[in-house]
């Protein structure tokens, strides 16, 4: 596969300034996607864009997936993810690269140029668990995480079940499914006067946290003064 001229072919391609072996192009007037070729030609990480796009942190970005060939090959995991990364002000400390499976960036128009690619964006080392399945990694970048908008906030790893005797609103069947930390807090306040209701999430780091109501706050089963503000809750998920 002949990187550098599957990417000329698109006819709008340009260099990024400052990035050896790197081009960018627009699709439509929102969108800007760039892509970095490995140091070998055999390999790339692209990087797309949406409404804003920041030159010096695309660019970083590139690189850093480039150094540490993030995501390179058939045998990577679907979603792989390395912290340390950071630029500027931005409080992103992370880069993800997504696989082909996940990213599908050019599928239906070069699908062997697809196969060479790694996805990847900025983002917080809170937001993974490290063994996402296909499944999951889908799940969480198309729906989820946002990675083409480079203002978005944390979205922590997070799964959740509840049970709510006063509102009547639960998850179905004994499996956590994936949510938001603003879900969270609300079904953590709706808790308060509601007794048999329980709220059970789980961190990136498998710790499993039960709140529940009886007319005194429980967590994990242990009586507690009121724990649950957002600030808790951000420490909870590694995010302050």
């Amino acid at each position: 596969m002949d990187i550098e001229e599957a990417v000329a072919a698109i006819g709008t391609a340009q260099d990024v300034p400052g990035l050896p072996m790197a081009w960018r192009w627009s699709p439509m007037s929102r969108f800007v996607f760039s892509l970095a070729m490995d140091h070998d030609g055999r390999w790339a990480y692209q990087m797309n864009s949406l409404d804003v796009h920041d030159e010096g942190l695309t660019r970083a970005v590139l690189a850093f997936a480039r150094e540490h060939q993030l995501g390179r090959g058939p045998e990577s995991r679907p979603l792989t993810v390395l912290p340390g990364f950071s630029y500027g002000d931005c409080r992103f400390d992370a880069v993800a690269a997504t696989s082909p499976a996940v990213h599908g960036y050019h599928v239906g128009r070069n699908e062997d140029l697809n196969e060479v690619v790694s996805g990847v964006f900025p983002a917080y080392a809170c937001e993974f668990r490290g063994d996402e399945s296909l499944e999951v990694a889908v799940m969480r970048v198309k729906r989820m995480l946002r990675p083409t908008v480079l203002s978005r906030s944390p979205v922590p790893y997070l799964r959740m079940r509840y049970e709510n005797t006063r509102t009547r609103g639960g998850s179905l069947g004994s499996s956590r499914g994936f949510t938001t930390q603003d879900v969270l807090l609300l079904e953590l306040a709706l808790l308060e006067g509601a007794p048999g209701s329980f709220v059970e999430f789980e961190n990136r780091q498998g710790e499993i946290w039960r709140v529940e109501w009886d007319g005194t706050w429980l967590v994990n089963g242990r009586p507690q003064d009121m724990p649950l503000s957002e600030e808790w809750v951000g420490t909870v998920l590694g995010w302050p």
